[in-house]
């Protein structure tokens, strides 16, 4: 059942909210679970609790599992919590146990980010760790160097539900979704709506979202062009947005969470800076524009 549910809901919107802290730095379990809540409200199909847009990487594993709880919490069976999971081998496994007696719906591996990891032994961690795990598993490609047989053998894993492929290959994003068994995993755009539309035209389904923060209802939009083949509404939409994600990427993508959780911050929900090596705040320059921004929205 858990599997089913998961792969109809990777075929939506996977929307990954920001995690809160307090004051002191801490996680602010209270707040992150009204982040949750409000991503959930949205009607946002599936919810990533502590992935990049959470700041997995700048979260220690006790912290990961308060932001699994606050996010369980918070979403209230209302719709699907995919638990982001990661690190070695042996820490990802102990996540996977300890988000599936949380109640979460399914986990999703980060890619390991070690210097010397080698492609096809990448995906032999993906699919050790799903042979580890109690829940599906969605696996997150996001660096080069896979072969198509790479991706066909990790879609092929019976208890892989998914695949968030966040490269731009497309070409070889084409190649293995044609060569892999289309009842396996699904393949998901795993950069975005900025990227949906092309994805979609070699047959992703569903995408990952940050906007789902403060615009949910943008990223659904997308979603409903997506599934009637409205390529040009969906580039619209796309267009709209386009500023946005565009100050996402500044500063080698170091600004991506900030410019997020500065604007959640903004419609009322203060959850305070990124941490470092993430670009803390903005300057004032890009708060003006970014409040402009959500307020030319808003006025929409």
């Amino acid at each position: 059942m858990s599997m089913e549910l998961i792969r109809q809901a990777l075929t939506g919107v996977s929307g990954v909210p920001v995690t809160a802290y307090d004051s002191d730095g801490e996680v602010d379990a209270t707040m992150t679970a009204k982040v949750y809540a409000r991503v959930a409200e949205a009607g946002i199909q599936n919810i990533v609790a502590a992935g990049n847009t959470g700041e997995f990487y700048a979260l220690t594993p006790a912290e990961i599992a308060r932001v699994h709880e606050a996010a369980i919490a918070g979403v209230d069976g209302r719709t699907p919590v995919t638990a982001a999971i990661g690190r070695s081998l042996r820490e990802a496994a102990g996540m996977a146990r300890d988000a599936a007696s949380m109640g979460a719906t399914a986990v999703m591996s980060h890619q390991p980010v070690d210097p010397f990891a080698a492609p096809a032994a990448q995906i032999d961690y993906f699919c050790g760790l799903a042979d580890a795990s109690a829940l599906p598993l969605v696996a997150y490609v996001r660096a080069d160097g896979f072969s198509v047989e790479d991706l066909v053998r990790l879609a092929g894993h019976k208890n892989i539900a998914g695949i968030k492929f966040a490269t731009s290959d497309i070409l070889l994003l084409s190649r293995a979704i044609e060569a892999a068994d289309p009842a396996g995993a699904i393949f998901v755009c795993g950069l975005a709506e900025s990227w949906a539309p092309a994805f979609a035209a070699v047959g992703a389904r569903g995408f990952t979202s940050g906007l789902v923060n403060v615009a949910p209802a943008f990223s659904l939009a997308v979603l409903d062009a997506l599934n009637r083949s409205d390529f040009a509404a969906a580039r619209n939409i796309v267009a709209r947005i386009e500023p946005f994600e565009r100050m996402r990427t500044k500063f080698r993508n170091g600004a991506n969470v900030t410019v997020v959780k500065e604007a959640v911050t903004m419609s009322g929900l203060a959850v305070g800076p990124v941490r470092a090596p993430g670009l803390t705040r903005l300057d004032d320059a890009d708060r003006k524009a970014l409040k402009a921004m959500l307020e030319d929205w808003q006025a929409a």
